[in-house]
C-alpha cells in the first residue's frame, strides 16, 4: 500500500472510528501559517468575486431583476457543497481536499479526475480574472490607450509574484483584498439604500419599485433568460470551495471552518442577493451593460466625485483576488496529484517558502495563453473562458458531492465516522444538487451560442482525460506498490 493513502496506524484498534483513516503525502512539507481571521476572510472572499462585480452586469442586462433569485437558489447549492467539503475537511483535513477524498473513495481515477477537473476550472477562471482586470483597468484614462492584453500580462506577473512568496503572504493578500471587497459593498448597499429610502435621482431615474414594475417586472423577457443565465451565476460561486483547500495549511481548522462555512449562506443572501435587488431599485435593468460593473455603473450615474473611479479599484481588487486564489488552490491539488503520479512531477516541488511553485507555474503558463486570448479576441475573451470555466465548476461540485455520497455510505456500512459537522439531509442533498449541476450543464447547451459549443466540446475535454490516464497510469500504478 503506498504511503500516499495509507491506514493512519497498522494497528487491530478500530482506525476507521478515528476520523483520520488515511494519510496523504501530499500534505507532507506545508506550513500552518494561516489564522482564523485568514480562513473567515477566505470564505468571505471566496463567495465575493469577479462573477458578481463584473458578470451581474451583463446578466442583469439579460434576465432582469430576476437574477436576484437565481443568485439565491444557485448560493443554496453552492452552500451545499461548500458544507459537504466541510464535513469531508473535519474528518480529515488536507491540502488535496478533495482529489485527496476522491483517492480515498473513488481510487486513483477518481483523484485524477477531480484533479484536473479542479485544473480547467482554475486555468481558465485565470485566464477570466486577467481579462477582467484589463478591463476594469481600461476605466481610467491613463490605460484607456494600453492594449488589454498588456494590461492583462502585467496583472497576470504582479500576482503571480506575490503568490510564490508564502502562504502567509497569500493569506494576508486575500485577508486584505477581502475587506476591500466587503467594505465597498456595505458601504455601496449603504448607499443604494439611502437612495431608495429618499428617492433620491439617479441619472432621471427615481429609485423605488417602479424601476422594476414599470420595466416589465421581475421577469420582464419571461423565466427562461433567468434560467439561462444560471451558469454564468454558478460563475461567480466558484470560489467557495477554497476555504477547504486552505484548511490543509490551517493550526485548528476543526474550529475554525465551521464557522467559517456556515457565514457563507447570509453573506449569500446580504451581498449577491441584497446587491442585485437594490441595483434593480436604483435603475432599471437596460441601464446595465456587460461592460461596466453594475456598482460602477450606479456610482458613475449618480455623479459623485470619484466614486466610480474608487469602486472600480475595488472590483479591480476583486478580479486580482480571485486570480491569486486561483494560483493558490491549483498549486496545492497539483502536487497532491503529482505525488501520486497523475500530474508532472515538477508540479509537486515546494521552494523555500513552503510553496508548490511548479503547480503554481503551471496555471500561470494557462494565464499567459489568456493573454494571448486577449491579444486575437478582446471583445469576446471573457465570455469563452467563462463557459470552459463553468464546466470545470461543475465537474468540481459533481465530485465533491459524489465523494461525500461516498462518504455518507461508508459511515452508512460503520467502516468510518461522521463528524459532528454534517451536511444535513443526507444522501438527498447531494443526490438534489448533482441533478442541479446537470441540469445547468443542459441549460448551457439550451442556451446555444458559446454555451452550446461548450457543451459539444464535452466529449473532447473526457477524450483527453481519458488520454491523460492512459499517460499516466503506469507511474500512478508504480507509486501505489511501493
Amino acid at each position: 500500500m503506498s504511503d500516499r493513502t495509507m491506514p493512519a496506524a497498522e494497528t487491530s484498534a478500530p482506525a476507521p472510528t478515528q476520523g483520520t483513516p488515511h494519510i496523504d503525502a501530499g500534505d507532507a512539507g506545508y506550513s500552518k501559517d494561516l489564522k482564523s481571521r485568514h480562513i473567515n476572510m477566505i470564505a468571505i472572499g471566496g463567495a465575493i468575486g469577479t462573477g458578481l462585480f463584473l458578470g451581474a452586469g451583463g446578466r442583469m442586462a439579460g434576465a432582469g431583476p430576476s437574477l436576484a433569485i437565481a443568485y439565491a437558489v444557485c448560493g443554496v447549492f453552492a452552500f451545499f457543497v461548500v458544507r459537504a467539503l466541510g464535513e469531508l475537511v473535519l474528518y480529515r483535513p488536507s491540502s488535496g481536499a478533495f482529489v485527496s477524498y476522491a483517492r480515498e473513495f473513488m481510487g486513483e481515477k477518481g483523484a485524477y479526475t477531480a484533479g484536473w477537473l479542479y485544473f480547467l476550472n482554475w486555468s481558465t477562471t485565470a485566464v477570466a480574472d486577467i481579462t477582467a482586470a484589463a478591463t476594469y483597468a481600461h476605466f481610467w484614462a491613463m490605460f484607456s490607450d494600453i492594449p488589454q492584453w498588456v494590461l492583462a500580462l502585467i496583472a497576470l506577473a504582479v500576482v503571480l509574484t506575490a503568490n510564490l512568496i508564502s502562504v502567509k503572504y497569500f493569506g494576508e493578500m486575500e485577508f486584505w483584498f477581502a475587506i476591500v471587497k466587503v467594505a465597498a459593498l456595505v458601504a455601496f448597499m449603504l448607499v443604494g439604500i439611502y437612495l431608495v429610502a429618499t428617492q433620491h435621482s439617479v441619472d432621471g431615474n427615481t429609485p423605488g419599485l417602479a424601476n422594476i414594475t414599470d420595466h416589465g417586472g421581475i421577469f420582464p423577457m419571461g423565466m427562461l433568460p433567468m434560467l439561462l443565465v444560471v451558469q454564468g451565476v454558478v460563475f461567480a460561486y466558484a470560489s467557495v470551495e477554497l476555504c477547504g483547500v486552505a484548511a490543509g495549511e490551517t493550526e485548528n481548522p476543526q474550529k475554525i471552518l465551521p464557522k467559517a462555512i456556515n457565514s457563507i449562506m447570509w453573506r449569500v443572501g446580504i451581498f449577491y442577493v441584497g446587491s442585485v435587488v437594490l441595483l434593480a431599485l436604483i435603475l432599471p435593468y437596460t441601464a446595465y451593460s456587460g461592460d461596466q460593473s453594475p456598482f460602477v455603473t450606479v456610482l458613475d450615474k449618480l455623479g459623485v466625485p470619484g466614486a466610480a473611479g474608487v469602486m472600480n479599484l475595488v472590483v479591480l481588487t476583486a478580479a486580482l483576488s480571485s486570480l491569486n486564489s486561483g494560483l493558490y488552490s491549483t498549486g496545492r491539488i497539483l502536487r497532491s496529484m503529482a505525488v501520486a503520479g497523475s500530474a508532472p512531477k515538477f508540479t509537486a516541488r515546494m521552494n523555500k517558502g513552503q510553496v508548490p511553485y511548479g503547480g503554481v507555474l503551471l496555471t500561470a503558463a494557462f494565464g499567459a495563453a489568456g493573454v494571448a486570448l486577449n491579444k486575437l479576441m478582446p471583445d469576446d475573451a471573457f465570455e469563452i473562458v467563462l463557459n470552459f470555466a463553468s464546466i470545470g465548476i461543475l465537474g468540481t461540485w459533481a465530485m465533491i458531492m459524489i465523494c461525500s455520497l461516498l462518504f455518507w455510505r461508508r459511515a452508512q456500512e460503520g467502516k468510518l465516522t461522521r463528524p459532528s459537522y454534517q451536511l444535513p439531509w443526507a444522501p438527498y442533498t447531494q443526490i438534489v444538487t448533482l441533478v442541479f449541476l446537470a441540469t445547468v450543464l443542459y441549460l448551457m447547451w439550451y442556451g446555444g451560442g458559446v454555451g452550446r459549443t461548450t457543451v459539444y466540446c464535452l466529449p473532447v475535454i473526457v477524450g483527453m482525460l481519458v488520454g491523460g490516464w492512459y499517460l499516466v497510469r503506469k507511474r500512478v500504478a508504480e507509486l501505489a506498490a511501493k
